[in-house]
């Protein structure tokens, strides 16, 4: 019965998103691990980690339901590893939503204080949606509220990633009344995203796009020079599988800006 309940609260999840998991026979040889060894092991699991190993982990998680490995964000932050370096849209979809999936049980499970479930919640959702407008525009006040929550419980988590991905949902989602974008709130989180964790690439490049679109030439200064920080950033750091996906999002805002006569 709990077996049941756990998968019918995976794919129940939000309305609309991908269902099925991504099938992992191609690392069948995956080394025997028990759920122990995966908790105790599971602070070495990151971005830097490589594929097989991700997988073979999620092999694992997906077949135990020890309460602890349940409780905790490691099934959501598997999944948004591998959804992250997903090439197929439909795969990275469904790893997404799986990671949504592992987030709501660990918040069903008694893990609604731990601020990384909330992040990875909302990460996964983010981009299982990413591609739907219809279901971006749906989910936006529950992405602002778990991301929200994250900010409070947990605001360092990911070199201050819900500083800095409830600034860019302030900067990019519509305003009021069609949605809950506003640029005031969108500088002072980013702002601060990059001047409390300045080590990390995004938060300068983020920090730059909501800068840029102040408008005025002070502030669009002080945005190439942002930018010229994050991206030597991400080429001299060890940001692993990242760094590609990371490098795009870089050339996006570069093509973006030239398109309105500017050279970052």
């Amino acid at each position: 019965m709990f077996q049941a309940i756990l998968t019918l609260l995976l794919l129940a999840g939000c309305a609309g998103l991908q269902t099925g998991h991504v099938e992992l026979d191609r690392y069948a040889g995956c080394p025997e691990e028990s759920a122990a060894a995966l908790a105790a092991n599971q602070s070495q699991l990151s971005s830097l980690s490589d594929t097989p190993t991700l997988f073979c982990a999620l092999t694992v998680l997906r077949e135990n339901l020890n309460p602890a490995l349940r409780r905790s964000s490691l099934g959501s932050r598997l999944c948004l590893y591998l959804a992250e370096r997903e090439a197929d849209p439909e795969k990275r979809e469904q790893l997404a939503a799986e990671g949504v999936g592992f987030a709501e049980i660990a918040l069903a499970q008694g893990g609604e204080d731990d601020g990384a479930v909330h992040y990875y919640l909302a990460t996964n959702l983010g981009l299982a949606i990413r591609e739907h407008i219809v279901l971006a525009m749906d989910n936006l006040s529950r992405l602002e509220g778990e991301m929200k929550r994250a900010l409070a419980l947990s605001p360092d988590i990911d070199g201050g990633g819900p500083l800095r991905i409830l600034g860019m949902l302030y900067l990019k989602a519509p305003a009021w009344p069609n949605g809950i974008g506003d640029h005031d709130q969108a500088l002072e989180l980013l702002e601060k995203a990059a001047k409390t964790h300045p080590e990390h690439p995004l938060n300068h490049l983020f920090y730059a796009q909501a800068l840029w679109d102040e408008g005025d030439a002070v502030a669009q200064m002080q945005a190439k020079a942002e930018f010229k920080l994050g991206e030597q950033l991400l080429h001299s750091g060890a940001w692993g599988y990242s760094k590609q996906p990371w490098q795009q999002e870089f050339n996006d805002f570069r093509q973006e800006c030239r398109t309105s006569g500017c050279e970052l």
